[in-house]
């Protein structure tokens, strides 16, 4: 009884270890003055990196853990130096 009970505690550490995000790479940005105007209220954004897909991600701080997601226009666009989203060159 005591081993089931040990692989129970061990496979519940397991499963706890598995909702921590990760951190995504890539490099904290200064959002330009022409976009802060645009930025849809309550996004963080002096916590703005830009990811490999070349738009701006912010730090969401939840009650149960903190995760990046996309800084978004006040019409809920995502906001790219490249590609899909609205661009900066086109603010």
């Amino acid at each position: 009884m005591k081993i089931v009970k040990g692989l129970i505690g061990v496979g519940c550490v397991g499963l706890l270890g598995a909702c921590v995000a990760a951190t995504p790479e890539g490099e904290t940005a200064i959002l330009p003055e022409r976009v802060l105007p645009v930025v849809a209220p309550g996004q963080d954004t002096s916590t703005v990196r830009i990811l490999s897909d070349g738009c701006y991600w912010w730090l969401y701080e939840g009650v149960v853990e903190d995760t990046y997601i996309p800084l978004e226009t006040r019409d809920g666009r995502m906001i790219c130096t490249r590609g899909e989203g609205v661009r900066i060159d086109e603010l």
